[in-house]
């Protein structure tokens, strides 16, 4: 088969079609890329991994924050909300919304702003039609319930006032059209929607409230992106597979990344599902690329492509990200065992 570039093996993937090799692409934390290329740029660490896609992930992109307690890390989000940051993410505080009447006065971020993009147009003006540019949107249900009006509330409200719900999801859902159709104009290639559905052990609502509150909105952003010929993923740890078919209904392309540590299980989802949507994961980032040897991480890999890899459809990605705590050189032997062992005809018996 013919050397594809990492856009066109992306793409074949997620038109569940064979490519010349399994693709590969991560949200990567900073401690990491720098000690594998400590002189260069991410830029220039995405091309020394030769990675298929990049991501640009909002919630680690400096204008997203203002930092209020420097000493205590903590900052408010372009919602209102205040956040404590950590190595790797940031962990909810205090909402912006206590109540209806702060809503009537809340003033919705500037999805126009031109420096929401610089980091886009650097990644199409470097990699355009050679690898894949992600745009990425954190889901509308995690911002709504995070940033502004916080889990019990947005629970509750759900139940009680579901209009409020339904107020906030639409002013959220509007940033995130008009951010998303930039990102589209800018020239990405595909859109990343994060945000997780559920626990490890179960969904966050019922299936019914997750038609109700939290799909309607994801199929809207898959819409935008499909008019305009783009494919859409959707991210979410823990145990979905409730929700699976609601998902799916949306329309996306893709599923990211078949949570190990909640129990499921890549070849099972690949026999149930993999007909219908591209599967991304799980070479797990909560053990084997933290802790295991690089023989293990080789191992791992090679499993996932022998489970999901049969028949195209399958992204080979770690089971959440390559955080803070994934030790690099495990990262680097997980690449490398991709482009090995990723190579189309499979041949892993």
């Amino acid at each position: 088969m013919k050397r594809m570039t990492g856009l066109e093996r992306t793409l074949a993937a997620l038109r569940r079609e064979e490519p010349d090799r399994v693709p590969h692409g991560e949200l990567h934390n900073t401690k990491v890329w720098q000690t594998i290329l400590p002189e260069g740029t991410y830029e220039d660490f995405v091309d020394y991994m030769d990675l298929d896609y990049v991501v640009g992930y909002d919630k680690l992109v400096a204008w997203n924050w203002e930092m209020k307690d420097p000493e205590k890390m903590i900052v408010q989000d372009i919602w209102g909300g205040l956040q404590r940051l950590t190595s790797d993410q940031p962990s909810p505080m205090h909402p912006a919304i206590k109540n209806e009447a702060d809503l009537d006065s809340w003033v919705p971020p500037d999805p126009d702003m031109p420096e929401r993009y610089s980091w886009l147009e650097n990644w199409v003006s470097r990699f355009k039609g050679e690898r894949g540019v992600v745009a990425h949107a954190t889901d509308v249900f995690d911002i709504a319930r995070e940033s502004l009006l916080g889990d019990v509330p947005y629970f509750t409200a759900t139940i009680t006032n579901p209009d409020l719900v339904d107020r906030v999801n639409e002013l959220v859902l509007d940033y995130n059209l008009r951010y998303l159709k930039n990102c589209i104009e800018v020239g990405a290639d595909a859109l990343f929607i994060s945000g997780d559905y559920a626990t490890t052990t179960a969904p966050m609502v019922s299936p019914e409230a997750t038609a109700r509150f939290l799909t309607p909105a994801l199929k809207k952003m898959v819409d935008l992106g499909h008019e305009h010929g783009l494919p859409v993923l959707k991210h979410s740890d823990g145990q979905i597979m409730p929700l699976f078919e609601i998902m799916l209904e949306t329309g996306i392309d893709g599923i990211h990344p078949i949570d190990p540590m909640a129990g499921l299980d890549l070849a099972e989802v690949k026999k149930l599902y993999g007909h219908r949507i591209t599967l991304c994961g799980n070479v797990s980032c909560a053990y084997t690329l933290c802790e295991g040897s690089e023989e293990e991480v080789r191992k791992e890999v090679k499993e996932c492509i022998r489970k999901a890899g049969p028949g195209g459809g399958y992204i080979c990605t770690s089971s959440n990200s390559i955080h803070s705590g994934v030790k690099p050189e495990n990262y680097v032997t997980m690449v490398k065992a991709i482009h090995q062992f990723g190579v189309y005809p499979l041949a892993l018996d």
